[in-house]
């Protein structure tokens, strides 16, 4: 694990580089040019839940040493104040912004910490553009629209697999058609689920010492097998 800045932790399974571009390669080529130049531009990524948004600002945050990624889905209730220092750091990864769209502390709050770096060193996501935003304070809605956007779009079946193996193989272990397609079957596709599951299994393999397999799923997941008793 890594401590960022704010207090606010992250692993460093996400990665730029586990990160399955699919139909968004331009996005994950703005990132990693943000990440060469150590935060010295911006960008605003948007998209549904599991595009990869989440995925795509905390690879960030682990090629930048020294920058702090905001997830507002767990620091929002805690106020704006949570911004102070975040000016000096080399980049500021912003995620989950419309949840504070249309707060007028937390937007006057969004809009100096844009002021006083200039328009450089954030990356920003929200599930839909700056402009589509119910963002009440105009100058901080035209300061987040004129940032370079990307539009996220969500895997298809085949490269959600091609996504699994590949962080499976960034943790060192082989994840086996089979037990992608019985994961994907169990859990509707959800890339959010599908990784969290994945991280569940990696920790519950190397503690046992065994293969990710559908039988070791169904053991760590508390699931039946075929023709087994119902689970109480």
């Amino acid at each position: 694990m890594r401590q960022l800045t704010l207090g606010v932790r992250l692993t460093d399974r996400a990665l730029l580089g586990n990160f399955l571009a699919g139909d968004n390669p331009l996005a994950l080529a703005a990132a990693r040019e943000l990440a060469a130049t150590a935060g010295a531009g911006a960008l605003f990524v948007h998209g549904a839940a599991g595009s990869g948004k989440t995925h795509l600002l905390q690879g960030l945050c682990v090629a930048v040493p020294g920058a702090a990624y905001l997830p507002l889905a767990t620091l929002a209730e805690l106020g704006p104040g949570v911004l102070e220092g975040a000016a000096g750091l080399p980049l500021v990864a912003i995620d989950d912004l419309h949840l504070i769209a249309g707060d007028a502390a937390w937007e006057q709050a969004l809009f100096r910490l844009h002021n006083e770096r200039r328009g450089s060193g954030m990356a920003v996501a929200a599930t839909a553009p700056a402009t589509r935003l119910p963002l009440r304070l105009p100058d901080l809605a035209s300061r987040l629209a004129a940032l370079t956007h990307y539009g996220l779009r969500p895997l298809d079946e085949d490269q959600q697999r091609q996504a699994l193996q590949l962080r499976a193989r960034t943790r060192g272990f082989e994840l086996p058609d089979e037990t992608v397609g019985f994961l994907q079957r169990r859990f509707a596709r959800d890339m959010g689920r599908l990784t969290a599951i994945l991280d569940e299994l990696d920790a519950a393999s190397l503690a046992e010492q065994r293969r990710v397999t559908v039988p070791f799923i169904r053991q760590v997941l508390g699931m039946q097998e075929p023709g087994g008793p119902e689970t109480p």
